[in-house]
C-alpha cells in the first residue's frame, strides 16, 4: 500500500518553524516509501495524513498536528517494524539517563559528602550514559537496516 503525502496549501505557513516541521514531516514520508511496512501500518499512518490535508489550521495550531502526527508515525513505526529515524535512540536515553541515573547518582555523591547542594553533579554524569546507550543502539539499528535516513529534530 502505498504512503499518501501531506498536501498543504503554501499559505497556511506564515513562519518558518511550521514550514521546517512540513519539510521534515514530508521527508519521513518519503522515506517511509523506501521501506517496507505492513498494509496495516501504512493505514495508519495515511490516516494521520489525511488528517492534516483536510485541516485549515495555521501557525501554532497548525504546528501541533504536525508534531504530534509525526510523533505518532515515528511511535507506529517503533513498536510495529523497530524502524527508527537517525539519532532516534540517542535522544530518547540522554533525557532517560539524567533521570534514571544522574539523579541518583548526584544525590548519593551529595548525601556523601554531607553538601546535597551537589545533586547537580550526577546531571551530566547521567547525560553521558544515556548519550553512550543511545549512540550504540542507534548504531545497532542501522547496522541492521532499521534505521530512516531523516533525523527529527525538536
Amino acid at each position: 500500500m502505498e504512503i499518501i503525502k501531506p498536501d498543504l496549501k503554501p499559505e497556511l505557513f506564515t513562519d518558518t518553524k511550521t514550514q521546517a516541521l512540513y519539510d521534515q514531516f514530508q521527508q519521513l514520508l518519503n522515506e517511509l516509501g523506501k521501506n517496507k511496512i505492513s498494509p496495516e501500518t501504512a493505514e495508519k499512518i495515511n490516516r494521520g495524513t489525511a488528517v492534516i490535508n483536510s485541516t485549515n489550521l495555521r501557525d501554532k495550531d497548525l504546528y501541533k498536528l504536525l508534531k504530534q502526527k509525526q510523533n505518532d508515525i515515528i511511535k507506529i513505526l517503533e513498536k510495529e517494524h523497530k524502524i527508527v529515524p537517525k539519532n532516534y535512540y540517542r535522544n530518547l536515553w540522554m533525557a532517560v539517563g539524567m533521570g534514571a541515573f544522574g539523579v541518583p547518582i548526584g544525590v548519593a555523591f551529595g548525601l556523601l559528602i554531607h553538601n546535597i547542594a551537589l545533586l547537580s553533579i550526577g546531571l551530566p554524569i547521567g547525560l553521558g550514559i544515556g548519550v553512550v546507550v543511545g549512540s550504540s543502539l542507534d548504531k545497532k539499528a542501522e547496522a541492521e537496516g532499521r534505521q530512516l535516513d531523516v533525523e527529527i529534530k525538536a
